[in-house]
């Protein structure tokens, strides 16, 4: 069965065989790239900085600066319910200025400051679970980068809810920017104890290991360079290592979850049994098959939820997802007796409905999938080692595995650059939205909405005929960019 949640925001919804020994660990092909003119923005006061549905983004220097980030951490610091929080940060250029400036506000505002340096969104949120902390994180995800952002996490390591991130909303509204730090700081460094992480991500598949299996990963030029491979090695893997190289410049940089082109190569090129590209902050995954074809969240979602279910190990027999989930992924679920539960987009949602309903497993397409037995947030390395190991436990590469389990509906996406309010461009093209509905009734389904996280909309058909899918699409976004001129 499907059941729907109060769909929360979401008003605009209309229905390489590698020849090394397996402790080598390679990079391949690192590729610095151009840094074009992304900077050139004039510098503007910055005004107006909203929590969306992962925590704050914007351009570094220009919109998010020190001052504001400073003056975020002490609007934070009471509502955190701790007299202590951990941060950390992903690889740009501004993170080390805006992690200490996160560190003043949050000290100033009472918090003893422990900082892990550069390490994976899911490292600060483990530390913060398992020493009853709280956690920030200085990132901007996949974000190009040039931009930067903030994730806050209450104590133990959980995304702040609905509530206490208005809270804090509305306490750095009153005060959107700190210029100078009062007091001493009250921060100490311990990257060391971004250890735990990886030995929890290592320990779990038990006894298991991935010995024999040959892998690429992607790093991303981010925060996972330092950590991916070494734990898939400790596992028994032969890993090769793209795009470890961090500059401050080239993370996300046509490499990663969000450009997984050199990696699909690398693959295929190698003949290796499969790839795992992170996004800059590690907290989401997407996979490469042995052919070099993709594997999303939706195909790690189904296999790791079937294989949790035919072990018995999966609370409620039920999964969480989106709904930008793939048709294809909700009937490999309910073939398999598998209950389907939907939230809006954003990883927080599906936390939120796994914790009130005691559930354990849940994500996004994007690649953000949670184990809340083994987690407290989103994270790709965790996640491409509980897939290759539900993938080995069936006798099967995971492309394999995800190609039995699961026959995709197409679906064509985009994502259209707005300058106006997102909210109000979707809510000028509802007749057009209307109509596509409409035209594809029964047959496919569409979704259009202002993203959470940049300054976009997205689109999404979904439909049996391609072509069909395609042209619909093309239209909304035509009517997007119109709306947008107005």
């Amino acid at each position: 069965m499907t059941a729907r949640r109060n769909p929360r925001s979401t008003d605009f919804i209309r229905p390489v065989r590698l020849r090394s020994t397996p402790s080598v660990r390679r990079r391949l092909d690192y590729r610095p790239g151009s840094y074009a003119s992304a900077m050139t923005e004039p510098k503007a006061v910055p005004t107006g900085l909203r929590f969306g549905t992962d925590g704050v983004r914007a351009r570094a220097g220009n919109r998010l600066d020190e001052p504001s980030v400073r003056a975020l951490g002490l609007a934070a610091a009471p509502l955190l319910g701790t007299d202590r929080v951990v941060i950390g940060r992903d690889t740009r250029e501004s993170g080390p200025g805006l992690l200490l400036a996160l560190a003043e506000g949050l000290s100033e505002g009472g918090l003893q400051v422990v900082s892990l340096g550069v390490v994976p969104t899911p490292a600060v949120a483990h530390v913060a679970a398992t020493e009853e902390a709280a956690g920030a994180m200085v990132s901007a995800s996949h974000n190009p980068w040039y931009d930067n952002g903030v994730k806050l996490f209450s104590v133990g390591g959980l995304k702040l809810d609905d509530v206490v991130q208005s809270d804090v909303q509305a306490a750095w509204d009153a005060e959107p920017r700190r210029d100078e730090k009062s007091g001493s700081l009250n921060w100490s460094d311990d990257p060391d104890r971004a250890a735990l992480w990886a030995d929890a991500v290592a320990s779990s598949v038990g006894n298991r290991s991935l010995s024999g299996l040959t892998l690429v990963v992607d790093c991303a030029n981010g925060a996972t360079s330092t950590f991916a491979a070494d734990v898939l090695v400790r596992l028994g893997a032969d890993v090769a290592v793209l795009h470890a190289c961090p500059n401050g410049r080239n993370i996300n940089e046509n490499c990663g979850s969000s450009h997984p082109g050199d990696l699909r190569a690398a693959v295929v090129g190698a003949g290796a049994d499969a790839g795992l590209a992170f996004d800059g902050d590690g907290d989401r995954v997407i996979a490469v098959a042995a052919d070099g074809s993709l594997l999303d969240g939706d195909d790690l979602l189904a296999v790791c939820a079937i294989d949790r279910h035919q072990r018995g190990v999966l609370p409620g027999g039920t999964v969480v997802v989106t709904v930008m989930a793939n048709l294809g992924l909700r009937r490999a679920l309910i073939d398999h007796g598998l209950t389907v539960y939907e939230t809006a987009v954003g990883d927080r949602y599906v936390l939120e409905a796994l914790e009130v309903n005691g559930w354990a497993l849940g994500g996004e397409q994007s690649g953000h999938v949670i184990f809340r037995d083994l987690a407290t947030t989103g994270d790709g390395l965790l996640t491409g080692i509980q897939a290759l190991d539900a993938a080995r436990r069936s006798g099967q590469t995971l492309g394999e595995r995800a190609t039995e389990l699961m026959a995709r509906v197409p679906q064509v996406l985009h994502a259209v650059p707005v300058s106006s309010d997102g909210v109000e461009v979707v809510a000028a093209v509802a007749e057009d939205l209307a109509l596509a509905e409409a035209e594809l009734g029964d047959t496919g389904r569409v979704l259009v909405r202002p993203s959470g996280t940049e300054p976009v909309v997205r689109v999404m058909v979904e439909a049996y005929d391609i072509a069909e899918a395609s042209e619909v699409a093309d239209r909304l976004v035509a009517a997007i960019e119109r709306a947008d001129r107005i």
